[in-house]
């Protein structure tokens, strides 16, 4: 094979490479799209597609709880997580092991627990509403009992089914 064969023959692979990139791109962009996602909204990803999406205001249908962390002594008050996921999901599809990631892009920060911590209501894996109107995971598990382990301003949750 001569030279200009050599490289006729690269130019088409860096194409066809270069065109499978911008395809899948454009199916992504085209996906969060049709999610409709409004600004501040939080969205939720069920094996790496947007199932849903929700805003704090969205949640004052729910029933409110509280606790006291163990750090300061001051009062959490917020939505379940459980309850927030049971308000786009169904329980049917959730499994004691299946894992939720809920993290903050702007902060670079992750918290996982598996659905059987959520609904253990003793662990208080909730979402409070901070002071600049974002939400927080906080809870009373080991890990993410203190405000270095919380999750503050939520941006995406994630749930890897089994």
């Amino acid at each position: 094979m001569n030279q200009k064969k050599r490289i006729l023959v690269a130019l088409v692979i860096l194409v066809v490479i270069g065109g499978a990139v911008l395809g899948l791109e454009a199916l992504r962009r085209r996906r969060i799209a049709q999610a409709n996602l409004e600004p501040g909204s939080i969205p939720i990803y069920v094996r790496g597609n947007v199932e849903a999406a929700f805003t704090p205001d969205d949640l004052d249908s729910l029933d409110q709880v509280s606790f006291e962390d163990a750090e300061e002594g001051k009062t959490q008050r917020g939505w379940m997580l459980r309850d927030v996921l049971l308000l786009h999901l169904s329980d049917e599809d959730l499994t004691p092991e299946t894992q939720i990631t809920v993290s903050s892009s702007s902060r670079d920060k992750s918290a996982q627990v598996t659905w059987a911590e959520v609904t253990d209501t003793e662990n208080m894996v909730m979402f409070d509403l901070s002071g600049r109107g974002t939400l927080k995971l906080v809870s009373k598990l080991d890990r993410l009992n203190t405000r270095d382990e919380w999750v503050q301003d939520t941006d995406r949750i994630e749930i890897e089914l089994p």
